[in-house]
């Protein structure tokens, strides 16, 4: 699934390529995706400008004219691709395409077909099931040390299963929740109301860090991953754990150890990021 990196690589190509552009026609071919009813959907955004395209969290916000806003999630397997050529030959599991008024489309493809478009009043989005849930990001002025502080010393469950609660922190996902906790030395099992005073204001400077170091790269691509601009990641060859399990660790040569926690494949490096001791038998 891509993470804060990733939508904010799309949606910084989206904002390069349809903000200004009036939508003439939408299409598609699975329902399901725009709500279930596509003449509904139609009805509501043809004639509309796409005026501004927004985040929040994992969330993309297609700010249209007259107080409209396009709620997207991508989940797993989502991508827009925006093309000059409306002849162009549609990709293999294209479901949604906007026409807009030069011709030019979006074509939204979802190999799972997982994800959904949602229209909502402009400022109602936190009413939408999922983003009105979400927590800080990392750059928000919300997202401070005491704010974290707090937020773990409520959980006493392992550390890398809260990371991935959106209501803890919005955005980080499996890829980077492994990385920022490699980075502060810290075992994905630990239990997140155990960990130092210290530890916690390392680990807030490393999501910030390292989400910011991503967005710079265009987020990482290790499936499938793609930009509105048809153009992939390049952070997939700065991770220093994710997807390495069984090479050597950079810092000390250990071998990698790949689990599972919180029902998500974890890389963590089993010299440099020790569990407590009173902990050990829970490995």
């Amino acid at each position: 699934m891509p993470e804060l990196p990733e939508v904010e690589t799309v949606r910084r190509g989206l904002a390069d390529t349809v903000v200004g552009k009036t939508i003439v026609n939408v299409t598609s071919d699975w329902p399901k995706i725009v709500g279930g009813d596509v003449g509904a959907f139609a009805d509501v955004v043809v004639g509309r400008t796409i005026e501004a395209i927004g985040r929040r969290g994992k969330y993309l916000l297609f700010r249209f004219s007259g107080g409209v806003t396009m709620v997207s999630h991508l989940r797993m397997e989502g991508k827009y691709a925006f093309t000059v050529d409306p002849e162009q030959t549609l990709e293999r599991f294209t479901h949604v395409v906007f026409t807009f008024s030069d011709g030019s489309q979006l074509r939204y493809r979802d190999m799972r077909k997982f994800g959904r478009m949602v229209l909502v009043a402009t400022g109602d989005e936190d009413q939408v099931p999922g983003l009105r849930e979400l927590g800080p990001e990392p750059f928000d002025s919300a997202f401070t040390k005491s704010y974290l502080r707090t937020a773990l010393q409520r959980r006493h469950a392992a550390i890398k299963g809260v990371l991935l609660n959106q209501s803890v922190v919005a955005g980080l996902g499996n890829i980077y929740a492994d990385e920022v906790l490699w980075l502060t030395r810290i075992h994905p099992l630990t239990p997140a109301d155990e960990i130092s005073t210290i530890k916690i204001g390392r680990l807030r400077e490393a999501m910030i860090t390292e989400l910011t170091k991503a967005i710079a790269a265009h987020g990482t691509t290790v499936h499938s991953f793609q930009g509105a601009d048809g153009e992939t990641g390049d952070f997939q060859n700065a991770l220093h754990v994710y997807g390495r399990e069984g090479q050597p660790c950079e810092r000390c040569g250990t071998a990698i150890v790949k689990i599972r926690v919180a029902g998500r494949g974890t890389h963590f490096c089993p010299h440099c990021q020790r569990l407590p001791r009173r902990k050990a038998g829970d490995v």
